[in-house]
């Protein structure tokens, strides 16, 4: 290899160890790695960025937008309330997360999916008294097994096709070309989570339902159109929600206390409840359920919901509204946004929402514009604590947003456009149709995976062009003797290894180009190889580090590293072990 060969393994190796040993961000090394491998020539310009014009990034974006959509039309909410249900032990309440969770995850992309089912599983697992940790690690996984059913699933597979065609020439894989590894790999990590895992997994509940967090008092009304309407308050879901609870109801000016759970709810019912933050938010979530209005009246603040999100804010001593109560001081009027909620000295505000005198130092969970947050910057009213980023679900949307999903993977699956038209349209048709709010759409975009995939393509590229690839597919070579079953098996680890080390988009990137190398010397089909790549890539369950979902539930779970290691370590074993049985089964490894 000439200098060109070796700077590009030196920054390779510099580049692990950096992902491995610091807390620097992946995007941020790997773009210093491609401006590097830009200015000094060892890769053009256009080959340097090639990554950011890659059809399997662009439909990884997409898909983000897509599942903005499905969260923000409260598809999501639709399909834990007609699903999960009520299951009454740890085993069962896992056996109903699989189905939806595996579903989900296998056509859309697997990050997004788990950070809108995290609210909703941590909601569910309060209501049906199951610690988190006993179902956040579950979910996390069963993500990871639902991306490998389909080229969609996860960004890692979009990624390595791209790669793939760029490298080859070749027209790429299909949209189910994997599920034939991905099914029975799925079948088997579903059953072992569910055997093993009630037992291996921590129990860390939290004994105190209000500890250290902010009690609000709440008034909510019922929908007069909405499907509420005559229903029991323990059959509207609202007798045993855990962190916030059912006050008084106020009906034509009669108040009912104690409320029974056999009482039926009316249309304009106002709910009194109290509870922290994140249960509040949960609860706007509910179909039927709508903020109060003061006055009774509606304005052009109740429409474009979309648009709106929850904000918490402290009143400050130089607020005009100091002294007045919510209702006279007109606070829609003045500043664009509705009370919701009122906590005082830590504690909720007793009595009816309108009618509480504002007092500097109280905290105010409010729904307002995006542009409230903007004002409060500029003007000395409020102390902004948290935009709490939370904008009410369209309902009315839901099923919509299900339709457009399936018809995206339809259309893909049966070759009528291509994944990247496919998910364009599906991104564009969320937004148009009000699925998702364009400012919703422009949150789902993470941009530090996206440039962490589109930077990895210039290193993998590099050592392609400078024949590091070579050097190293013909030392797998070697080291294997020749044997094509074990070529394979050693794939499978190196990606394994490197995933549970750095992302998995970067492990699979880098060496993906390596096997294309090794399978093309030594004359092997190398689509058995791409999958184990594709596998290898998503099966990571070791560490919280591995994988962008395990991290994701490692703070809702209330987890430590060494979870991870209990659960994980076998799990990896386990799933490596079936999916090269499944390749070795089921294709042949050397050509004609």
């Amino acid at each position: 290899m000439e200098w060109q060969g070796w700077l590009s393994l030196a920054l390779t190796i510099g580049a692990l160890g950096v992902l491995t040993f610091t807390r620097i961000g992946p995007h941020l090394v790997m773009m210093a790695v491609l401006t590097i491998l830009s200015s000094l020539g060892i890769l053009s310009g256009t080959e340097a960025l090639a990554g950011f014009a890659n059809s399997g990034l662009i439909t990884v974006a997409a898909m983000f937008v897509v599942a903005a959509g499905i969260h923000g039309s409260g598809g999501i909410d639709l399909l834990v309330n007609k699903v999960l249900g009520q299951p009454t032990s740890i085993r069962s309440a896992l056996g109903r997360i699989f189905g939806p969770v595996i579903l989900l995850s296998g056509f859309l992309n697997n990050t997004p999916v788990v950070a809108t089912m995290i609210p909703a599983i941590h909601a569910w697992s309060r209501k049906i008294r199951i610690p988190p940790s006993k179902l956040m690690i579950p979910l996390s996984y069963s993500a990871i097994l639902g991306g490998t059913l389909t080229l969609i699933g996860t960004s890692t597979n979009l990624v390595v096709n791209g790669q793939y065609q760029t490298l080859t020439g070749e027209d790429g894989f299909s949209l189910f070309s994997i599920a034939a590894v991905g099914i029975p790999v799925a079948l088997a990590g579903m059953v072992f989570i569910w055997v093993f895992f009630p037992r291996w997994l921590p129990d860390r509940s939290d004994k105190q339902a209000f500890g250290n967090l902010r009690e609000f008092t709440l008034e909510v009304t019922v929908d007069p159109s909405g499907p509420l309407v005559g229903k029991t308050v323990a059959q509207a879901g609202l007798r045993h929600l855990e962190r916030v609870y059912l006050v008084e109801v106020e009906r034509q000016g009669a108040i009912v206390t104690a409320v029974p759970s056999e009482e039926i709810l009316h249309g304009g019912d106002r709910l009194v409840f109290a509870g922290d933050t994140q249960a509040i938010s949960d609860l706007l979530r509910i179909s039927g359920i709508i903020p109060s209005s003061e006055n009774g009246h509606s304005d052009t603040l109740n429409k474009n919901r979309a648009e709106r999100r929850l904000v918490e804010a402290v009143v400050s001593p130089h607020c005009a509204a100091l002294g007045k109560n919510i209702r006279d001081a007109k606070f829609r009027d003045r500043y664009g946004a509705v009370v919701l909620a009122v906590a005082r000295n830590g504690e909720r505000v007793k009595g009816n929402l309108g009618t509480i005198r504002l007092e500097a130092g109280d905290t105010l969970l409010l729904e307002a514009r995006p542009a409230f947050v903007t004002r409060q910057r500029y003007n000395k009213d409020f102390l902004l604590i948290n935009d709490l980023d939370s904008q009410a679900p369209r309902h009315d949307r839901a099923w919509l947003a299900w339709v457009i999903l399936v018809s995206v993977v339809a259309a893909a699956g049966f070759g009528v456009i291509s994944m990247l038209n496919a998910s364009l349209i599906g991104a564009g048709l969320m937004i148009i149709t009000g699925c998702c709010s364009v400012s919703q759409a422009e949150k789902s975009l993470d941009l530090t995976v996206i440039i962490t995939i589109a930077a990895s393509f210039a290193l993998g590229a590099a050592l392609q062009k400078t024949g590091v690839a070579q050097s190293i597919a013909g030392s797998i070579i070697d080291l294997s003797g020749g044997m094509p079953w074990l070529m394979l098996i050693l794939t499978y680890v190196v990606v394994s290894l490197l995933t549970e080390t750095i992302t998995n988009n970067a492990a699979a990137v880098l060496i993906l180009p390596i096997v294309l190398e090794m399978t093309g010397k030594a004359g092997l089909h190398n689509e058995p190889f791409v999958f184990a790549i594709m596998m290898a890539a998503s099966a990571s369950f070791a560490t919280p580090l591995g994988y962008q979902t395990n991290l994701m539930v490692y703070g809702p779970g209330g987890y430590r590293f060494s979870d991870f290691l209990k659960v994980g370590l076998p799990m990896n074993v386990f799933v490596g072990i079936i999916t090269l049985s499944v390749l070795m089964i089921g294709w042949p490894l050397v050509k004609g």
